[in-house]
């Protein structure tokens, strides 16, 4: 899905705000590590000129303004005076590049979702509603190298996502994408908690209440019925950023 944006100043700008919040948040939510993890949005109709955050700045005191605006298929940006961060560009600037319906992409590692990447087997088991929320609807990436830092391994990443929007990446750390900042974020959101319920219930020991997969199916065909939830979440998250240090709009 490709989209036109008929005032790009406006829309560049507020985009610029969402992604800051979003990079605020995560470091609010403990998601992000130490001054790497990146996010990223995309300006253009085909995907391949995004914004991305500058590298290695703290997610804490990321502003719109800092943002950089960076094309996908411009070798020249690595060859800068202030480069991305070399995984970011690997993996931001592959997905965009290859799936345009990919708008914005936010890469981080949780410590529950990562803790499920840590195991042999990743995927979200529908335990209850939030889990089943993924049934069939995230991708599982077992082939980590190493740190994503060339074009090869950018390209098997953006691959990895096939027709998905969520991408647990084994020994890594998880991928979501959405059509815009807050849609992106609340699925990161629920992840991190599916996540969380999934650690917990493997900690008692105890077998799994899996649910059959009908129910599964019916509980994640549900959800759609409540997309509208991450805009009201989120703006209500940005109002709180609002009130506590509103300069990550500036």
């Amino acid at each position: 899905m490709t989209r036109t944006l008929h005032t790009p100043a406006l829309d560049e700008h507020a985009l610029r705000v969402d992604l800051a919040a979003a990079f605020r948040l995560a470091a609010q939510f403990n998601w992000h590590e130490s001054v790497g993890n990146h996010f990223s949005a995309a300006v253009s109709d085909d995907g391949k000129t995004f914004l991305l955050n500058p590298r290695w700045q703290h997610f804490s005191t990321v502003k719109a303004s800092d943002l950089m605006c960076v094309r996908a298929d411009d070798p020249a940006v690595m060859a800068g005076d202030n480069p991305p961060d070399p995984s970011a560009w690997c993996i931001h600037g592959s997905v965009h590049a290859q799936v345009p319906a990919a708008r914005v992409l936010l890469h981080c590692h949780p410590p529950y979702a990562t803790a499920l990447c840590a195991l042999a087997d990743p995927t979200l088991k529908p335990i209850d509603q939030n889990t089943a929320r993924f049934f069939n609807r995230c991708a599982v990436d077992l082939g980590f190298a190493g740190i994503a830092d060339d074009a090869a391994e950018g390209a098997r990443i953006a691959g990895a996502f096939g027709n998905h929007s969520v991408l647990l990446m084994g020994n890594h750390g998880v991928s979501v994408t959405g059509e815009t900042v807050a849609e992106a974020f609340e699925t990161l959101y629920y992840l991190e908690r599916a996540a969380q319920t999934q650690i917990l219930a493997y900690s008692t020991g105890q077998p799994l209440n899996v649910m059959s997969d009908d129910t599964a199916e019916r509980t994640a065909a549900g959800w759609e019925d409540y997309r509208g939830m991450g805009d009201a979440h989120f703006a209500h998250l940005k109002s709180e950023l609002d009130r506590e240090d509103p300069s990550y709009r500036d």
